[in-house]
C-alpha cells in the first residue's frame, strides 16, 4: 500500500470527509483492521481564503508547492489536493515533486464519461465554475458540454460555501437554494451535476437530486486510494 499525501486545510471540514472516505474505502477493499498509510500537511485556510480574493494566485502557488514537497520528503508516494479551487495551480504543484499527482477533475470525468453522460452542471466558487483550470479541462480533456448557472446564482453557490459550509454552518434554507438553481441547471439540460468544491457534500447528496450527482470529495478520495492499492489510474 502506498502513502497517501494529503494536502488538506482548505477547508478543514472537508479535510475530515477526505481522512474518513478514505479509510472507509481501505476497508472496504482489504477487510479487517485495514487503515489507510497517509499524510496530511493541512494549511491555514485563512490566509489561503486572503490571497484567493485578493487574486494573489501566485503567492497560494507557493504555498501549495510548499505544502506537496513538504509531504513528498516525508514519505507520501502520491499526492491529493483536498479542494477543488486550489487545482487551479495542479500543472505547478505536479510539475515540482517526483511523485504522481491525482487530479480531482480526472477522477470526476472518468466517472462521468463511463456512466455516459455528455452534458453536466458544475457548481462550486466563483474561481472554479468561472475560471477554465476546471471546466476547461473537462471540455478539453474529455469532451464534456459544462454549464455553470447565471451570474447572480453563481454569486449565491459561491457566498453559501464560503460563509456558511467552510464554518460547518449547514442551512435548510441554503440546501433548497442550491436545489432551486440545480433545477434551473436541469432545465438548460444538464444531465448531471458536479458538486465542484469539496464542502457541498455538507449540503447536498444523490437523495435530494433526480439526476446522477458527483460528489469529488469521495470520487476523488476514493481514486486516491485505488491508485495507493495499485490499481491504474486514468488521468
Amino acid at each position: 500500500m502506498k502513502t497517501i499525501g494529503l494536502i488538506g486545510g482548505m477547508s478543514w471540514e472537508s479535510s475530515l470527509l477526505y481522512y474518513q472516505i478514505i479509510n472507509q474505502h481501505v476497508k472496504k477493499k482489504l477487510g479487517g483492521h485495514h487503515s489507510a498509510k497517509s499524510l496530511m500537511y493541512s494549511v491555514d485556510f485563512q490566509e489561503i481564503k486572503t490571497l484567493q480574493h485578493e487574486g494573489n494566485w501566485s503567492e497560494a502557488t507557493r504555498i501549495m508547492i510548499e505544502s506537496a514537497q513538504k509531504l513528498e520528503a516525508g514519505g507520501a508516494d502520491l499526492i491529493v489536493i483536498c479542494t477543488n479551487t486550489m487545482h487551479k495551480m495542479a500543472r505547478e504543484v505536479e510539475q515540482s515533486v517526483s511523485i504522481p499527482f491525482i487530479h480531482i477533475a480526472d477522477s470526476t470525468a472518468n466517472e462521468i464519461v463511463k456512466d455516459g453522460i455528455k452534458k453536466v452542471a458544475l457548481l462550486g466558487t466563483a474561481f472554479t465554475m468561472e475560471q477554465n483550470f476546471y471546466k476547461g479541462r473537462l471540455i478539453e480533456k474529455y469532451g464534456l458540454e459544462v454549464i455553470v448557472p447565471n451570474e447572480v446564482d453563481r454569486a449565491v453557490v459561491h457566498d453559501i460555501i464560503y460563509q456558511e459550509l467552510c464554518l460547518g454552518v449547514i442551512k435548510e434554507e441554503s440546501k433548497q437554494t442550491y436545489l432551486r438553481i440545480i433545477n434551473g441547471l436541469m432545465q438548460n439540460g444538464a444531465e448531471a451535476v458536479i458538486l465542484g468544491c469539496t464542502e457541498i457534500t455538507l449540503l447536498i447528496s444523490q437523495d435530494d437530486c433526480t439526476i446522477p450527482v458527483y460528489d469529488t470529495t469521495r470520487i476523488h478520495a476514493e481514486s486516491a486510494v485505488e491508485f495507493a492499492l495499485g490499481v491504474d489510474f486514468q488521468g
